[in-house]
């Protein structure tokens, strides 16, 4: 996958920058504390760089990323959802919708759907937000949409995702506990369905 080597490629670069004297990026990079997240497609190049299991390939992890929001994420297709992602080591945050279906790869809701499942515990985290169609993650729909856009979605996102990039990058407590006691659930939509293992 080039996406996966565009990754390492992105990652080494930093490295580098951050080690070398006199570059502007010199010593300011932590790479104990790389996150990535992705949406669509760059969902499944998220996956595949931070724990996703293939069959035929051999492992495309990248241990230097440390925490993944992945955005309408997606299951192989024929392949199995637990042999895929049971491995997963690392704390993974997913957000989807109800109506979160992808006009290019025929991805559909019930292939988002059986990735948190398959995941094993320990900082796993998803998001289904109801009546959210594919561009939910985006700032301006797509052609196609027949939802109206519920504005609270975007505050949810933002707060889950700052919430989980603090806990599990900088090691903050607080956001911790807010994220694994009631705090979605009071800025949620009562349809909204937030689950964590």
């Amino acid at each position: 996958m080039l996406r996966v080597d565009d990754v390492r490629a992105v990652l080494d670069q930093l490295e580098g920058w951050s080690q070398t004297k006199g570059n502007v990026l010199a010593g300011r990079i932590d790479m104990t504390r790389v996150g990535m997240s992705g949406h669509s497609f760059g969902a499944v190049t998220t996956q595949a760089v931070s724990g996703q299991r293939f069959l035929r390939s051999a492992g495309l992890t990248d241990l230097r990323i440390k925490a993944a929001v992945i955005m309408s994420p997606s299951s192989p297709r024929g392949g199995d959802p637990a042999q895929a992602f049971g491995g997963v080591k690392i704390p993974w945050m997913l957000l989807t919708g109800t109506r979160d279906t992808a006009p290019i790869g025929n991805a559909d809701v019930a292939s988002r759907l059986s990735v948190f499942p398959a995941l094993p515990p320990g900082s796993k985290y998803e998001l289904v937000l109801y009546n959210a169609e594919h561009s939910a993650f985006t700032d301006r729909a797509l052609p196609g949409d027949v939802q109206p856009r519920n504005p609270n979605h975007h505050r949810s996102i933002l707060a889950v995702t700052t919430a989980f990039w603090d806990a599990d990058l900088r090691g903050d407590a607080k956001a911790k506990a807010w994220l694994d006691g009631d705090g979605p659930r009071k800025i949620l939509d009562k349809e909204d369905r937030w689950q964590r293992k």
